[in-house]
């Protein structure tokens, strides 16, 4: 009498076991998504879905619709579709300049609440229209979404770029003492390529850190390792001096001095690197007088471009770097909390001093 039981038992668990299931082919795995603000205000919202039926000639499916709010546009492109959408594999949002422009605080807070969103999946900002980007079809890469993904994924390794997940960004929105950045792509004929950096004060995008500048603004983010920079040290009329660095480490240093409207700012750089090319100069690096004469020619172009940066981000508005950070723990959270920080900033006196250090010259120690 027991086993008859127990038979109808586990088959009874089997079977319940089956009531959820979702069957790969019928299930569309949202793995990008683009936002743009249209002119009556709505937003323009667009979905890239692989496809896995073998019948299908399409490697990817894109939805598109516009709606008040992100949740409607959901619910829309769903009857555009037979697959069941989700978004348990979302890996990258597209937002468009559009967007960005008007403020992204309320996006944020949908995307943050929705626990099938990865706090690890990739912003990017878009100079231009998300959709179009997202939906155009690239000869060399027939999944746009996938090879978007890539590319954020390898900069940002290489920190030609910011790291910028959904984590990272809404930390940094939440942080008062520090402003959050993305990296920002366009389209370059057959090509995406990185188009700089996207500078944010709070959730609105208020101005942009061009490519040839991303590793200097790197390097006054933070620390890094195995960064790649090529300098170009003086113009001449027929040749220019230049030097490329490889394998850059980079550390840095805030410290806060003074207080009220003698309050100032230092910021500390220490690069270690090594010369993989070097043209157009005459100094000879086989020798440690000239190799000295390099390290503090890198060392004042670095500190120039960087107090440059620095107050381009002051006139900007946007603390990206943190300084905010600094001057609260400087100052103790209660006169923080009485201080104005967005009308105090712009205004702060801030230096920057790099030491260089290169240990080789290639084959040459």
């Amino acid at each position: 009498m027991r086993l008859p039981l127990l038979l109808i038992f586990a088959g009874s668990l089997l079977l319940g076991g089956c009531g959820d299931q979702r069957i790969l082919e019928q299930v569309g795995l949202i793995q990008t998504t683009s936002y743009d603000l249209l002119p009556n205000g709505e937003l323009k919202i667009a979905v890239a879905i692989p496809r896995v039926e073998a019948e299908s000639n399409q490697e990817r499916e894109v939805l598109r619709t516009s709606a008040p709010t992100s949740k409607q546009a959901r619910i829309q492109m769903s009857r555009q579709t037979s697959l069941q959408l989700v978004s348990g594999q979302l890996r990258v949002t597209l937002l468009g300049k559009s967007f960005v422009q008007a403020g992204i605080g309320d996006h944020l807070d949908t995307q943050t609440r929705d626990p099938a969103i990865s706090p690890l999946m990739k912003i990017a900002v878009v100079n231009g229209d998300a959709e179009q980007l997202l939906n155009q079809r690239y000869s060399q890469h027939p999944r746009t979404d996938l090879y978007i993904e890539r590319l954020l994924g390898k900069e940002s390794d290489s920190h030609s770029i910011p790291k910028a997940t959904l984590y990272e960004f809404v930390r940094d929105y939440y942080d008062d003492g520090i402003d959050p950045v993305a990296p920002m792509i366009r389209r370059a004929g057959e090509n995406i390529v990185i188009d700089g950096i996207a500078l944010f004060k709070d959730d609105r995008y208020v101005g942009r850190i061009p490519e040839k500048d991303a590793m200097i603004f790197a390097c006054l983010h933070g620390g890094f390792k195995q960064g790649e920079l090529g300098i170009r040290l003086r113009k001449k009329e027929k040749s220019t001096e230049a030097v490329v660095l490889t394998s850059l480490v980079s550390s840095r240093s805030i410290k806060v001095t003074g207080a009220g409207d003698k309050m100032k700012v230092a910021i500390d750089m220490h690069l270690n690197a090594t010369v993989s090319e070097y043209i157009g100069g005459d100094l000879k690096l086989g020798k440690p007088r000239d190799l000295k004469k390099l390290e503090q020619k890198i060392s004042a172009y670095m500190a120039a471009q960087a107090e440059l940066l620095v107050k381009k981000l002051q006139q900007a508005g946007a603390d990206s770097i943190g300084i905010g950070s600094y001057v609260r723990n400087h100052m103790g959270y209660p006169a923080w909390k009485k201080t104005n920080w967005g009308e105090r900033y712009p205004r702060i006196e801030v230096h920057c001093k790099v030491k260089t250090r290169i240990n080789n010259v290639g084959k040459m120690k």
